[in-house]
């Protein structure tokens, strides 16, 4: 289950000339997991639902309804947020952009995996008890309506070959991706259009996501599973269902491909490529970005962490 975070809280306050920034962890992760407490070792944060568990069985719909209702109350956010998903966070974070009515607006993204364009595959496990639960699961239909109630990853996998059923029975990212002809929602687009910057980070060796190109809106072609279209190939791009082209054509929108495998994030690329977009005006020379710099460098120091060691390291 996703938890959200905010850096500028408790003693942190008085450093604090940035807006405040919500992080959406991924699919069996928790707060006191060690690579998102890493992460998120100087911030406040707050957990919704039972954790892992809850990040594999509970439809992804609720899951982004609870944390929409969680960024309303919280009034430290009504003139606006960064957001940092962390894979199937990811997902969820563009929930809150897309569907949360009322809630106060994103300004900058930041997605690390995510898989926007749907997955071919479900993601393995590693705790047991949890896998042996999925493997009953997925041997049923995934499009049914007992697996999209009680399989989370569900609400993503796209199989190429079996779109009709996708967008008939799959419950969340053929909502989230409008891609339901004519059912399409033009506030989705509007809201999500109007980030400031959106930043896509792909891992060159994530064997997680199939294929790893989700993280960029890349997917199959409907019906196959050879090539991997770039987005900007898409009909989700070309048709602008959701706005990714109008950030783009607005040079809104980074596409960072980094080293190492799902979520290996190294600090040297956290520094370059997700700090500077933490603050109120995203740059590597603003004030916002020095102070942040300054006190991730503080808890390096105090956790151990080399320049190029990875900071995540979760069990999507």
């Amino acid at each position: 289950m996703p938890f959200l975070s905010s850096c500028c809280t408790d003693g942190l306050t008085h450093l604090c000339d940035s807006l405040l920034a919500c992080f959406v962890a991924g699919i069996s992760d928790k707060c006191s997991g060690h690579g998102v407490t890493r992460f998120t070792k100087l911030l406040s944060s707050w957990e919704i639902g039972d954790g892992s568990w809850d990040s594999w069985t509970m439809p992804l719909l609720e899951q982004t309804s609870i944390a929409c209702e969680k960024v309303k109350n919280m009034t430290e956010l009504s003139q606006g947020y960064n957001m940092v998903g962390l894979s199937q966070g990811s997902l969820i974070g563009r929930g809150i952009i897309e569907f949360c009515d009322g809630g106060p607006p994103v300004k900058n993204f930041i997605s690390l995996a995510g898989p926007h364009a749907g997955i071919a595959s479900i993601p393995f496990c590693e705790s047991t008890v949890i896998c042996i639960f999925l493997d009953s699961l997925i041997k049923s239909e995934v499009y049914s309506n007992f697996v999209q109630e009680h399989l989370a990853p569900s609400g993503y996998l796209k199989i190429p070959t079996d779109i009709t059923d996708y967008l008939k029975g799959c419950r969340f990212l053929p909502k989230l991706n409008n891609e339901i002809k004519g059912a399409r929602n033009s506030t989705y687009k509007e809201r999500f259009a109007s980030l400031q910057n959106l930043v896509l980070i792909m891992f060159e060796d994530d064997t997680v996501l199939v294929p790893k190109e989700t993280s960029w809106f890349g997917y199959y072609p409907d019906g196959a599973f050879d090539p991997i279209l770039p987005a900007q190939e898409t009909e989700l791009y070309k048709e602008d269902w959701i706005g990714l082209k109008t950030l783009d054509e607005a040079g809104k929108v980074k596409f960072v491909n980094v080293s190492g495998s799902h979520l290996k994030i190294s600090e040297s690329d956290m520094k370059k490529y997700i700090v500077p977009y933490l603050g109120d005006h995203p740059s590597t020379e603003s004030s916002s970005y020095e102070w942040l710099w300054r006190v991730w460098y503080l808890t390096k120091d105090v956790i151990g962490l080399n320049e190029d060691q990875p900071l995540l390291h979760t069990t999507y």
